[in-house]
C-alpha cells in the first residue's frame, strides 16, 4: 500500500505528450483506459469557468472525489488546463492526497491525480535549446533540472496552483517537464498515425508530413511549434483528398 495518493503535475507546450501520458497511464490502470467509469477528466474552461463560483466548485469537487474513490480506490482524476483554473480550487484536494491512511472513512492512497498545464513551456524550451547549444544531449536532462523552478513557478504564477497548499505541503510528487519535440519525434508521431489509418509508411511520407509543420527557434528550426498536435490535419491534407482515411 502506498503512503499517499500519486500526484503528478505535467508541464509543457501543446502537442508534447501530456495527454498521451494520461491515456497510457489510464490504460495501465483500467482495462477500458479512459473509457472506464473510474477515469475522470476535468477541463478548467468547461467545468470551472467562473472564478467567482470557486466555493461552489470546491463543494462539488470534494463530493465527487469522495464518492468515486469510495466506489473504486484506484480512481484516476485528470485536471487539464491548470493554468486556467480558478486559484484555490485544488486546495480542496490536499487532505485527500496527503499522508493520511483515510479521510472521513475513505482511503485515498491508491488514487491518482494528474494536473496538466501549458505553463512554463517557454522556460522548458529555452533550457532544452541551451542544453543542445552547450553540446549536451536532451537525454542528459533530468527531472531534477526542472522540478524546483516548476514548483516555484507554479506557486508564484496565477493559475490553479497559485499559492496552493498542495505545494506548501509538498504533496505533489513530481513536477514533470515535457520537452519540445524534434523532427525525429514528429516522424514517429506521423508514422503511428499513418499506421492507424492503414496508410503505408514511407520515409518520403514522413518528410512530407514534417514539412507541413512549423519549427523553431528561428534560424535553427529544431523543435515543432505545436508538437504532434497538427499531424492528423497534415495527413488529411496530404493523403486523404478523395477518401476517408
Amino acid at each position: 500500500m502506498p503512503g499517499k495518493a500519486l500526484v503528478l503535475s505535467l508541464h509543457g507546450g501543446v502537442g508534447t505528450g501530456k495527454n498521451f501520458v494520461s491515456r497510457v497511464l489510464s490504460e495501465h490502470v483500467f482495462r477500458r483506459g479512459e473509457k472506464s467509469k473510474f477515469f475522470h477528466a476535468f477541463y478548467s474552461t468547461h467545468h470551472f469557468p467562473h472564478s467567482e463560483d470557486v466555493t461552489l466548485y470546491k463543494r462539488q469537487l470534494r463530493g465527487w472525489i469522495r464518492g468515486n474513490v469510495s466506489l473504486c480506490s484506484h480512481s484516476m482524476f485528470v485536471f487539464d488546463e491548470m493554468d486556467k483554473m480558478p486559484a484555490g480550487l485544488v486546495d480542496v484536494l490536499t487532505p485527500f492526497v496527503d499522508h493520511h491512511p483515510e479521510v472521513d472513512g475513505v482511503d485515498y492512497r491508491q488514487a491518482i491525480f494528474l494536473f496538466i498545464s501549458n505553463d512554463f513551456s517557454t522556460e522548458i524550451n529555452k533550457k532544452t535549446f541551451e542544453t543542445r547549444q552547450a553540446g549536451r544531449q536532451r537525454l542528459d536532462l533530468a527531472v531534477r533540472d526542472f522540478d524546483s523552478f516548476l514548483q516555484r513557478g507554479s506557486f508564484n504564477t496565477e493559475g490553479g496552483l497559485w499559492r496552493s497548499s498542495m505545494i506548501k505541503k509538498n504533496v505533489i510528487d513530481f513536477h514533470l517537464p515535457f520537452l519540445p519535440l524534434e523532427r525525429s519525434h514528429i516522424k514517429q508521431c506521423a508514422s503511428a498515425e499513418l499506421k492507424r489509418r492503414n496508410i503505408t509508411v514511407t520515409d518520403n511520407k514522413l518528410v512530407q508530413v514534417a514539412a507541413e509543420l512549423q519549427f523553431f527557434p528561428e534560424g535553427h528550426e529544431i523543435y515543432s511549434k505545436h508538437g504532434c498536435k497538427r499531424i492528423e490535419k497534415a495527413i488529411d491534407l496530404l493523403f486523404c483528398h478523395d477518401t476517408a482515411c
